[in-house]
Formats: structure tokens, sequence, C-alpha cells
């Protein structure tokens, strides 16, 4: 998954972040994509062919150790951007099509109405000032351009998955669905927001989404069972496209 981390210092030294987030994206964020991954850059994806362009301007805030990108770069000129200096340092050697820039993405100047798409992955509930981040988002999109967002399900992580409290150096502020869509409106028409990947590791929840008990549904309905659940509500993910107004 891509990297989380806070654009500001908030409770955890920027240098503390940094070090956590590279550290992270090395040891863990580099195996091999994870499924809740997939399942995102599967919609984003999507989103994307439906714009039919291959001559976008594309910036991915929080690109963690860069698995998307070469992805992106499908659809156009891509850069990216995170706060792990050394992952990035190592992505740019492995593909150097790609314009990388590390840093404090708050501090970082990409120019106003630069973009055509921003891509931004499980970022935002890491972010110390989530209303400043949407708005430093806003400047560097096109009139028009394209917000395609992926943060945590609250409702989700909390009521049916225990997950460990935060490292040093990690914030956490994940968001229900409606507070998501209150925090891009003052900047963003919606287009879209849903939920997807059904994931649970305590109560009922996870007997209903147990892979293995549902082996036999998926044989006879494909992922159609799969993609309810995620209209209901019930996704991991929360996927958000918006667009800047003209």
């Amino acid at each position: 998954m891509s990297t989380p981390y806070n654009f500001s210092q908030g409770d955890a030294p920027i240098d503390l972040q940094r070090s956590f987030w590279n550290k992270w994206n090395t040891e863990i964020g580099g195996r091999e994509k994870h499924p809740i991954s997939a399942r995102q850059s599967e919609v984003i994806r999507g989103w994307l062919e439906r714009l039919g362009r291959n001559d976008l301007d594309i910036l991915d805030v929080g690109c963690g150790n860069s698995w998307f990108e070469p992805e992106l770069s499908r659809y156009g000129k891509v850069t990216a951007t995170d706060l792990s200096d050394e992952v990035l340092s190592r992505a740019a050697k492995r593909w150097p099509h790609i314009t990388f820039t590390a840093g404090d993405f708050m501090a970082l100047d990409f120019g106003r109405s630069t973009f055509d798409v921003i891509v931004t992955l499980e970022v935002l509930s890491h972010v110390f000032d989530q209303k400043a981040f949407v708005r430093k988002l806003a400047t560097h999109l096109q009139p028009g351009g394209y917000l395609m967002l992926a943060t945590q399900n609250r409702h989700v992580l909390e009521k049916y998955n225990a997950i460990p409290p935060p490292a040093p150096g990690q914030l956490r502020h994940w968001l229900y669905q409606h507070e998501l869509a209150e925090l891009l409106e003052p900047e963003f028409a919606s287009q879209e927001l849903f939920t997807v990947s059904p994931v649970a590791r305590v109560g009922v929840m996870r007997i209903v989404n147990s892979w293995k008990l549902n082996a036999p549904v998926r044989a006879l309905f494909g992922n159609r069972v799969e993609r309810f659940k995620e209209r209901m509500g019930f996704g991991w993910t929360l996927m958000a496209l918006s667009r800047k107004p003209f």
C-alpha cells in the first residue's frame, strides 16, 4: 500500500515520520502488491480509462515504494512524491521515466493548476491538517481536473478489524464516508464515493467475508457478492472520484 504519512509535524517530528516510513516501505510496503492495493489500483485505472487519454499530467501524492507508477505512466507523464526519501531514491533508478520528488508535500511547490489528475492512496488518514491538505491538492489541479483518492474506512476498521495502535512517527485519523464527503465538498464536486475490499477480522463479519467459506459463492456468482458488499459500505477502503470546478 502507499505510504500513509503526516504532512505537518503535529505530534510526531517530521524526521521521525520520515524514518518510520522509509523503514515501513522497505520492510512491508516493498513486498508483493497487497490485495487491498490491487483493488484500489483497479478502480483508479478504470477511472483513468474512462478519460480516454494517454497524455495526462498526473501527480501521485504519497507514492510509497512507487508500485503504482509504472501503471499510471500508461496514461501520461507522472510526477510522484513521498516523504520516504531513501525509498524514492531507489525508485528513481528503477523507473527513470518517472519524476520523483521527495519531501513534505505541504512544503513542496508543484505550481498552480499544473496537473490533470492527482492520485493519492491511503495518505489522507495520516495527515495532520486534512483540510489544508485537500486545499493544497486543489491548487495543483487544473480547473476541471480530477482527484482520485483512496483512504481507510473508519466504520469498517474500527468495528470489524483489530488494528494495532499507531507506531512512533505515524498519525492516524480515519474518516467515515460522510466525513470524507464533507471534507472534499468545499474544493471539489463529487463524482463517485463508495467502498471497496470487504475485510473483517473480528465478529460475525469475519465469517461473512471469509475467503475460504465464500469460495462456493464465488464459483457460482463470481465477484458479484463481493461488489454488493462494497456497495453496502463494508469495504476497507473509501474510494472518491472528485472534480475541481471550472
